[in-house]
């Protein structure tokens, strides 16, 4: 692995990937190839959107992605007692 290895400039890439899912068109399909695009765009949306708000660190080569999957309150923060 590279030592100019930057985890934040990777999470921002995937929060840009989720970004491009999430604005791109739809190709010209019809039929249930149009709604196989479509469910894939949503998981890879989900996916890129997951990685794009994680915390990362590298410590000692070990990269490790922190992903707060607990369901917020109305407020955008954690739910309290979960």
């Amino acid at each position: 692995m590279p030592e100019e290895f930057d985890p934040q400039a990777m999470v921002a890439r995937f929060r840009d990937r989720a970004a491009a899912v999430r604005d791109r068109g739809l190709p010209p399909v019809e039929g249930p190839e149009r709604r196989r695009f479509m469910e894939q765009a949503q998981v890879d949306f989900m996916d890129f959107a997951m990685l794009g708000d994680a915390e990362a660190t590298l410590d000692g080569g070990i990269l490790t992605l922190r992903v707060d999957l607990r369901p917020t309150g109305g407020d955008g923060a954690p739910a309290q007692g979960r």
